[in-house]
C-alpha cells in the first residue's frame, strides 16, 4: 500500500495499534500472549483497520528503551503468525526507533516502518527504509521518551515541528527514501504540553502543505483526558474520534489508533462531509 500525498483524494486510513508491551500508557500487558494479540489483530481488521502498527516498545513519558533483542522476541512471532492469515497486501508496520528491529520485522513480513525518532536515533533507519523500499513514519519528538514531558519549550510549536519535519523529510529523501513513501508524524504527547498538543491540531494544515502524507496520532492521550473532565485513557475514544474527524477535515491521511471502530465511522463521515464542501 502506497499512500499518496492529501491532494490525491484517497480516502483516510486507519492504523490500529497492537502494542506488545508491559508497560504501554493504556494497554500494556494486554496482549503479552501470542495467540491474544493475534485475536486483537484480527479484530482490528474487521472493525476497518488498514494497517497495523506492531511495537515491542513502549515511548509513553517516563519509558525507558528495551534492548533490540528484547523487542524482537517480543514483535517477531506474531508478525510471521498475522502474515500467513491476513492479506498480503494489508501493511504490517513496526514501531520502533531501532534498524535492527525494523529490519527483522521486514524480514517477518512487516512492511512499514514507523519511528518515533524520525530515523535521529539510529542512523541506519533511513537507508534501510530506501533499501527496502517501504513506507516510513517520521514523527516529530523533542528529547527522550524518559524525560521528554519534564520541561517541553516551544517558541513556535507548528513552525518548529513543521521545519523538523521537513528537515527529516529531505534526509529520509537523501537516503534515497522516495516521496511517497514519507508520512509525517507532529508527534502529539511526545515532548508537548496540553497547549502545544492543541495547537498543532488547530495547525495541522501547515504540515500537510508540505506535501507528504500527514499521520496523526492522538489515541487516548493524557491532554484530552484533561479537557473532558479527568476522563481515564479508556474513556477517551469519543474525543480520540473528534481529533480524527477534525484531521480528516485538514488533510491527514492516516490515523493511529486503540479504537478502530469508532474511528473508522468518524473518518468516513468527515471525509464525506469533506467531499461535499
Amino acid at each position: 500500500m502506497k499512500i499518496q500525498p492529501s491532494a490525491g483524494g484517497e480516502r483516510p486510513k486507519i492504523m490500529g495499534i497492537l502494542n506488545l508491551t508491559p508497560d504501554s500508557f493504556s494497554d500494556g500487558g494486554r496482549y503479552l500472549d501470542a495467540d491474544a494479540a493475534l485475536r486483537h489483530a484480527l479484530a482490528m481488521l474487521a472493525q476497518g483497520a488498514d494497517i497495523l502498527d506492531i511495537g515491542g516498545e513502549s515511548t509513553r513519558p517516563g519509558s525507558r528503551s528495551v534492548p533490540a533483542e528484547e523487542q524482537e522476541r517480543r514483535v517477531l512471532g506474531v508478525i510471521g503468525r498475522l502474515r500467513e492469515r491476513i492479506a498480503p497486501t494489508t501493511p504490517l508496520s513496526i514501531d520502533t526507533t531501532s534498524a535492527q528491529v525494523a529490519r527483522s520485522a521486514l524480514e517477518a513480513g512487516a512492511s512499514w516502518i514507523n519511528d518515533t525518532s524520525a530515523g535521529c536515533d539510529d542512523p541506519r533507519m533511513l537507508p534501510l527504509a530506501a533499501d527496502r523500499d517501504v513506507p516510513i513514519v517520521l514523527m516529530h519528538r523533542q528529547g527522550r521518551p524518559e524525560t521528554m514531558q519534564l520541561e517541553p519549550s516551544y517558541q513556535d510549536v507548528v513552525g518548529q515541528v513543521r521545519d523538523h519535519l521537513a528537515a527529516r523529510a529531505d534526509a529520509a529523501m537523501a537516503a534515497g527514501v522516495p516521496e511517497h513513501n514519507i508520512l509525517l508524524d507532529p508527534g502529539i504527547g511526545f515532548g508537548k504540553q496540553a497547549d502545544h498538543n492543541l495547537a498543532l491540531l488547530a495547525g495541522l494544515g501547515t504540515l500537510v502543505a508540505l506535501g507528504f502524507s500527514v499521520l496523526l496520532g492522538t489515541s487516548r492521550k493524557r491532554f484530552m483526558g484533561a479537557i473532558c473532565g479527568g476522563a481515564d485513557a479508556e474513556q477517551l475514544m469519543p474525543a480520540t474520534c473528534a481529533t480524527t474527524a477534525i484531521g480528516v477535515m485538514s488533510g491527514v491521511q492516516v490515523f493511529r489508533v486503540h479504537d478502530v471502530a469508532g474511528n473508522r465511522q468518524a473518518a468516513d463521515i468527515a471525509w464525506a462531509v469533506r467531499g461535499a464542501a
